[in-house]
């Protein structure tokens, strides 16, 4: 847990790398800005702690640890040691995963259908 964090929630599963990521971002949200938000408010950063409320909404944030590139699978995620993991928001994590997707290239169209004849 971390010291003097009072930290009073984390997974069983993938404890310790949790908690490597959350104390090297002294369980503070990592997003500066791919979410689409500048959080100007935090210096460029996301003000969501781990385990504190959100003022807006008035809900317990709970952060996760989560690889920079927000498309990354689980499967892909599962396999980064910590150093590789940042620490993410639900907001900010889904937030930059919707504006990740929408930065892709768009697919061929001019690909045979299934019912195409």
């Amino acid at each position: 847990m971390g010291e003097g964090r009072g930290m009073k929630s984390h997974p069983i599963v993938g404890a310790a790398v949790f908690t490597a990521v959350m104390e090297a971002a002294g369980y503070r949200c990592q997003c500066s800005g791919e979410c689409g938000q500048p959080h100007t408010k935090g210096d460029g950063r996301c003000l969501h702690e781990h385990d504190h409320y959100t003022s807006k909404h008035g809900r317990r944030v709970r952060l996760m640890a989560a690889p920079v590139d927000p498309l990354a699978t689980d499967v892909a995620a599962a396999r980064l040691p910590a150093s590789e993991l940042r620490a993410w928001c639900p907001d900010c994590h889904g937030a930059a995963a919707r504006l990740a997707r929408k930065r892709l290239p768009a697919a061929p169209t001019d690909q045979c259908g299934l019912f195409d004849l």
